[in-house]
């Protein structure tokens, strides 16, 4: 009895043995599995985190390449709306127009057909592209069709601009330029000569008429060097216009240097400069002297002696986008007809020529003033009334 007693006790302590011990080999597979596991999961993120930061770098080297191309790179969507855009296109264009349509900086009609033909046929196309505004600018356009990396829809399309703004303008001024020298030049030439003729003929040995003529030839040939100074300026100032420029300019000191420059003219009149303050803009400060000095000068030439011209500068009343600045110079001069002040920045364009004639003016200020502005991406405004003086007003955009 006893030693089936024991038997029983054994096979029982066996038997717990074995359970306890079977609970421990499971629960150590299960740790070990849990850490294969574990392991195995690791690893695969590892992988396509390794796969991942690859592509990253991979995706950073083109942007890297692209970036670096002078040329504007941008790729737009199935709807049109640009998804990447080089820095060259950013600098062209500006930053914030991701995810806008195309349209809002290139509103092209055959573009945005052209857009549509590459989505629909998966070809190439070649297209020549022509901006008016803001300025003048012209592009070789080359449509690619996707997908891209930075676009995955197959629906997409690149667009390469290849700027040739310089090349055009320089063919187009070229023939311009000739033009109007030999219209504007012709009247001094022909005054020259015949004075010449003069002199050199029946009136050489006459002292009276050749101290009558030379005087005029002077005057002249100072009139011909000022057409010739105006117009190389405004041919050089039309093929950069579509450059805006970037430097960091004060207002304040373009107009002291201005009122500087015509300070032996302006104590004639009752001149008044009230810009105390710093107005910084983003320009070119040699250009934004030759507007003011242009501007001034016309009040100068244009006004009685002891009249009133004044300059004030202040914030901007929304002519452009965004916070802005306006300079404005106001005289009591012979003034501008209403009728024709939508003429008075085109180029030989002259309100009074008499006036103009007498005073040597050359006609081309107002149109240089106008392309400079332009090139600042600014704009210009000009009030007036015959005989009631003129107000210009110039307004840019804060730096």
């Amino acid at each position: 009895m006893m030693t089936l007693l024991f038997l029983s006790l054994a096979v029982i302590i066996a038997i717990v043995v074995i359970l306890v011990s079977a609970k421990f080999i499971k629960a150590g597979f299960d740790a070990r599995s849990e850490i294969r596991d574990q392991k195995q999961s690791e690893n695969l993120n590892q992988e396509v985190q390794d796969i991942t930061n690859e592509n990253i770098e991979e995706s950073n080297e083109q942007v890297k390449i692209i970036n670096q191309i002078d040329d504007l790179i941008l790729i737009v969507d199935k709807f049109k709306n640009i998804k990447f855009f080089n820095n060259s296109a950013k600098k062209k264009f500006g930053e914030n127009n991701l995810n806008k349509h195309v349209a809002t900086l290139l509103r092209v009609p055959d573009l945005l057909q052209n857009i549509d033909l590459v989505l629909l046929k998966k070809e190439t196309i070649t297209m020549d592209l022509e901006l008016s505004s803001p300025s003048f600018q012209f592009f070789k356009v080359h449509l690619f069709s996707g997908p891209t990396s930075y676009v995955d829809d197959p629906d997409s399309v690149i667009l390469f601009l290849k700027d040739l703004t310089d090349i055009i303008k320089a063919q187009r001024f070229k023939s311009d330029f000739v033009a109007n020298v030999s219209h504007e030049l012709k009247t001094p030439l022909v005054s020259i000569k015949g004075f010449l003729e003069t002199i050199s003929g029946h009136a050489k040995d006459d002292l009276e008429a050749q101290k009558k003529f030379i005087p005029i030839m002077l005057e002249q040939a100072d009139r011909m060097e000022s057409l010739i100074k105006d117009l190389l300026s405004l041919s050089k100032i039309e093929l950069e216009e579509h450059i805006q420029p970037q430097d960091k300019v004060n207002l304040k000191e373009v107009l002291s240097n201005v009122e500087d420059i015509h300070q032996k003219n302006l104590k004639l009149f009752e001149f008044k400069n009230n810009i105390k303050n710093d107005f910084f803009i983003k320009g070119d400060y040699e250009k934004l002297i030759e507007v003011f000095s242009n501007i001034i000068d016309n009040s100068i030439k244009y006004s009685e002696k002891n009249k009133k011209i004044e300059v004030n500068c202040g914030q901007g009343n929304g002519k452009v986008i965004g916070d802005s600045y306006t300079v404005s110079i106001k005289d009591n001069g012979i003034g501008i007809p209403t009728e024709q002040l939508p003429r008075i920045t085109e180029r030989f364009f002259r309100v009074d020529a008499a006036k103009s004639k007498k005073v040597g003016g050359t006609g081309l200020g107002m149109a240089i003033v106008k392309h400079i502005v332009n090139q600042h991406r600014g704009e210009l405004e000009i009030k007036s009334e015959a005989q009631s003086g003129t107000e210009i007003k110039v307004h840019f955009s804060k730096f």
